[in-house]
């Protein structure tokens, strides 16, 4: 049952409060501060090391807070993890697929997982693989799969017990254009027939832009600017582009900073899915 209709109007789905996440002497989140609002999509932007990832795992309850407050569905992410858990769904950066399984073996071992009602089972798989238009490749290995179908699997593995806020670190990456295309129609069809609220990262404005109700821009840890894109645009000028946006906010030199870790992680990812 999707609990996002237990979220009264004046309750953001997503609460951040003066968030820190320190690594040592480092500081990946920086005192932030953001809601999300039900029913939205939001996208979280910034560079690579502005804390997109480390804010995710935190709001996953895969990592702990240092200090500051951060609640999902009014669930506090330390203090009522498994109920957190329980009303979120997660795709990773990294392929969480079993290659050796059939689509259908991957969502049943998913629905053991998130211990669903065994009469309702069989109707939550074949309407994630309906959803994510994969019917006619429920019963093929996901070795044979291109990437844009592994993605689609990961998405549907993740909503199969209709959560009420849907994570997506960075789920495009490595994808062709074609691909990433279906992926984002994907989004777009779940976010209308099950309106749940969706937090997405991306490196790419044009995905930001084509899918993202608002986006948060974040710059070394701390919140850089927040709005809806059209309304950050303006706030640059007549002619500014997302991009444009994303450069002032956050330096016009993140390209030329990329490190060499991230672009082996992006090639590697990339290769996974073919």
């Amino acid at each position: 049952m999707n609990d996002a209709s237990s979220i009264s109007a004046s309750e953001p789905a997503i609460l951040v409060e003066s968030l820190v996440r320190r690594f040592g002497s480092i500081t990946a989140v920086d005192h932030l501060s953001f809601r999300v609002k039900a029913g939205v999509v939001r996208g979280l932007l910034g560079r690579n090391g502005a804390g997109k990832t480390t804010v995710i795992k935190i709001l996953t309850t895969l990592l702990q807070p240092t200090s500051g407050t951060a609640r999902v569905c009014g669930y506090d992410v330390e203090r009522n993890a498994t109920d957190v858990r329980r009303v979120i769904g997660y795709v990773p950066q990294a392929l969480s697929a079993d290659a050796e399984l059939t689509a259908y073996e991957n969502l049943l071992l998913a629905a053991k997982l998130y211990d669903l009602p065994p009469k309702s089972r069989e109707r939550r798989i074949r309407r994630a693989l309906e959803l994510m238009s994969l019917e006619h490749a429920a019963d093929r290995l996901v070795r044979t799969f291109s990437g844009g179908m592994i993605r689609s699997l990961e998405i549907a593995q993740s909503t199969l017990h209709d959560p009420a806020v849907l994570f997506l670190d960075e789920p495009t990456v490595g994808l062709d254009p074609l691909a990433r295309q279906t992926v984002w129609e994907h989004i777009k069809r779940l976010k209308a027939q099950q309106r749940c609220t969706v937090l997405i990262t991306t490196h790419y404005m044009d995905e930001a832009e084509h899918l993202c109700d608002e986006v948060t821009i974040l710059h070394r840890g701390r919140l850089a600017a927040a709005g809806a894109p059209d309304e950050l645009k303006r706030s640059l000028g007549a002619t500014a582009t997302l991009d444009d946006v994303f450069a002032h906010f956050t330096g016009a030199d993140a390209e030329a900073e990329e490190s060499y870790r991230e672009t082996s992680r992006t090639r590697h990812i990339a290769d996974r899915l073919g």
